[in-house]
């Protein structure tokens, strides 16, 4: 078994991530994320519009708001399942839809049920090739080098986000922040510049929150990949984050968590009184009306939410 701390496997990817850069000025990187006055349409409804939000490389950005105001919409539209109503949306210089291997997803997810017997490195192996259609078969000599390439890549990734203990068990046997764990390295195994994730913690409980949340972070910060990441608790990820998006029913403000987490910006936002407050430890608790958007007690809508 390896012996590699994962925090050197992160700075393998840094290193093979941003190549040595010649000397003088460089030109500024586009956006991995860039909005201008966009907006989003469900059947005749609009979710909101307006909205302006650049997503920088590397930049930590949660997205905030009430249950079924179009969070996980703005991913769909980033991934290019959902056309723009108005406005204009680049993903990393692209149209949405068009950066492919460029952008790393997790969905929604409910646990795996307890009697799966697919290993966790076969779930990790599904982000590399599992768009191939068939299963694996026996391959000639001149292939063999290309699965090997695809085993290490697997192993890699498995160790940085510290899942090798466990991830050739069956994902049933996992527990739910283990699984988590391998569902990110699958999001990553194609070493993307961007991950899109919808709730990642949802339904973990406070440790293992806390764990995926500096993960995730981690990652950002070293390895340079932009993260756009729906939420219904803030505090887990606020050490982390550049930014927030905040939707309410029509709008959105985006900012640093400090100018936006604030009892003036969301009482306008929604348009009734909210009230944010900072407990001993350092979380913030929004209370008000309509539901708090800084920490919600409902899950999803049926269907997967919006």
């Amino acid at each position: 078994m390896s012996t590699v701390n994962p925090a050197t496997r992160l700075g393998d990817l840094v290193r093979h991530r941003v190549p040595a850069q010649p000397a003088g000025p460089q030109p500024p990187r586009s956006p991995a994320v860039s909005l201008r006055g966009a907006g989003v349409r469900v059947g005749s409804r609009t979710l909101w519009s307006g909205v302006d939000l650049e997503v920088g490389a590397g930049e930590f950005v949660a997205v905030l708001g009430p249950n079924g105001v179009g969070k996980s919409t703005l991913i769909k539209m980033l991934l290019g399942i959902l056309p723009p109503a108005a406005g204009e949306v680049r993903v990393l210089g692209e149209a949405p839809g068009r950066a492919g291997h460029r952008v790393g997803y997790l969905p929604q997810r409910r646990n795996f049920d307890a009697s799966l017997r697919i290993r966790g490195t076969d779930i990790v192996r599904l982000g590399l090739d599992g768009d191939r259609w068939g299963v694996p078969l026996p391959v000639p000599a001149r292939f063999s080098a290309r699965r090997r390439e695809a085993r290490d890549r697997i192993a890699e990734v498995v160790e940085l986000v510290g899942a090798s203990a466990y991830a050739h068990r069956p994902i049933g046997e996992c527990s739910g922040g283990e699984q988590q764990r391998l569902l990110i390295a699958q999001a990553l195994v194609r070493d993307p510049e961007l991950l899109l994730l919808d709730e990642p913690l949802d339904s973990l409980d406070l440790s293992h929150q806390g764990a995926v949340a500096a993960l995730i972070g981690r990652i950002c910060r070293e390895a340079g990949v932009s993260v756009v990441m729906v939420a219904h608790d803030v505090n887990p990820i606020l050490a982390w984050l550049d930014r927030v998006v905040y939707i309410a029913e029509g709008g959105a403000v985006a900012g640093s968590p400090q100018d936006v987490i604030t009892t003036q910006t969301l009482s306008r936002l929604y348009g009734v009184p909210v009230e944010v407050l900072r407990t001993s430890d350092g979380r913030l608790v929004v209370v008000g009306q309509p539901e708090a958007p800084a920490l919600h007690t409902d899950r999803h809508v049926e269907g997967g939410g919006t």
